[in-house]
């Protein structure tokens, strides 16, 4: 007996209340789902061979590379060392040390694309040197954990490369539209630390300048990382190698420069692959399961039911996009970002490319509401683990980024209104 669409909806949503893992709870409902419409034997069928056909991707490879490739920096001195730079350049400015961890960030950001390691280093690096300095937490917690996104929005991007792989865009061209709107993110926080600070300057005292010497003595730990930087982007960029290639240039390269350079041990390694291996079982748990729920959806049409819908409706295609990024949004509030793109894309990209909207343009869009979700109350993923890197209260974390949200609402409706910021660097390197 077929059931109706709603009662997988409803299952699915109770197992998540009762705390299965999203990747199970996609798979239990679509598998019942498949079984309802087309018999056991199909739901056998999809189980037996949606796992391995999903997995065995040359693409999906580059999830795990460059996770392992942001793990390597980060238990390394990598990380620390663009943090010094950065630290010696600008920290006697306003909020000085604070600009300093976002300029840092961008650096990470540029050799590994994942925002929970960004995080978790840099507040180990920075929080208890601002504290040295007697800056106030919300504002260092918050700086750190914001600032941590710009690794899913400065390529190499795990989100765009999620996004690229489950929507067969060209990741190439999702790198290239996301470096405008990475460096306009990254000034509106630095403008965000600038403004607070010259509110209230107790927050953040001021620290002396330091001598041209040591700011050149500090450049030559980073050159590795610069090298690296430019093999990986440059060569994904020139088309000399692929994302997939690249992916692995990046994490052996990342292996040698920590150990060589970095001070990375046998310990940090088995840290890393450990890590590695825990981030990529959950984001391949969540595809597999959401490929099945995808059969099911496939079988009661409901994108294309929602489709013909949302075309009915007596709104403008811009107010149809509007609704569209506030779902996104609130969704972010709780629910896992990974496991948000993969479990809506299949309604949410069809309805915009029935729009008429640029698929490359969309997907800078799903990348920066996916970048809030990650320090928005109460799931804010990035301010746990700043927080918690450091022994930190979780309360001051979200109150420092509550600035933050300004600054990201007014980026989030500059490239809405703007696509040109995103689509100018694609269209002409194309």
């Amino acid at each position: 007996m077929e059931l109706p669409v709603y009662v997988p909806m409803i299952l699915f949503l109770v197992l998540l209340a009762l705390g299965m893992p999203i990747g199970l709870a996609l798979g239990v409902t679509g598998a019942l789902g498949v079984a309802t419409t087309f018999g056991f034997d199909a739901m056998l069928g999809v189980l037996q061979t949606t796992p391995f056909r999903t997995s065995a991707s040359a693409l999906l490879s580059t999830i795990p590379l460059f996770i392992l490739m942001a793990e390597l920096l980060a238990r390394g001195s990598v990380v620390r060392d663009v943090f010094r730079l950065a630290y010696t350049c600008m920290g006697h400015l306003k909020g000085g040390l604070a600009l300093a961890a976002v300029m840092a960030n961008v650096g990470f950001a540029a050799l590994a694309g994942s925002s929970t390691a960004a995080a978790a280093a840099m507040s180990k690096i920075s929080v208890p040197e601002m504290r040295r300095y007697g800056y106030d937490d919300r504002l260092s917690l918050g700086t750190v954990a914001v600032a941590g996104t710009l690794a899913i929005m400065i390529p190499p991007s795990l989100g765009f490369i999620l996004y690229g792989i489950l929507t067969e865009n060209s990741i190439g061209k999702l790198f290239l539209a996301g470096i405008i709107p990475g460096i306009i993110t990254a000034i509106a926080y630095c403008a965000t630390i600038y403004v607070w600070v010259s509110r209230n300057p107790g927050i953040a005292p001021k620290v002396q300048p330091f001598p041209m010497a040591e700011r050149f003595a500090a450049m030559k730990p980073v050159w590795p990382a610069g090298i690296l930087i430019f093999i990986v982007i440059g060569g994904i960029y020139s088309g000399a190698i692929t994302a997939t290639e690249a992916a692995a240039v990046g994490a052996g390269g990342a292996l040698i420069i920590s150990v060589i350079w970095g001070g990375l041990r046998w310990t940090g390694i088995t840290e890393s692959l450990q890590a590695t291996t825990r981030a990529t079982a959950m984001i391949f748990t969540i595809i597999i399961g959401a490929m099945i729920f995808g059969y099911f959806m496939a079988a009661t049409q409901v994108p294309q039911h929602l489709v013909e819908w949302v075309g009915e409706l007596p709104l403008p295609r811009w107010g149809i996009l509007l609704i569209i990024v506030v779902i996104y949004l609130i969704l972010g509030f709780f629910m896992d970002q990974i496991a948000i793109v993969v479990l809506t894309l299949p309604l949410t990209y069809p309805l915009i490319l029935s729009l008429g909207y640029d698929p490359i343009w969309f997907g800078v869009i799903i990348v920066k509401t996916t970048e809030i979700g990650l320090v928005t109350p109460p799931m804010g993923l990035n301010v746990f683990v700043a927080a918690g890197s450091v022994g930190a209260r979780i309360e001051t974390g979200f109150k420092g980024i509550m600035p933050f949200l300004i600054a990201e609402a007014i980026v989030l409706a500059m490239l809405i209104v703007i696509p040109e910021l995103s689509l100018w660097i694609p269209n002409n390197l194309d």
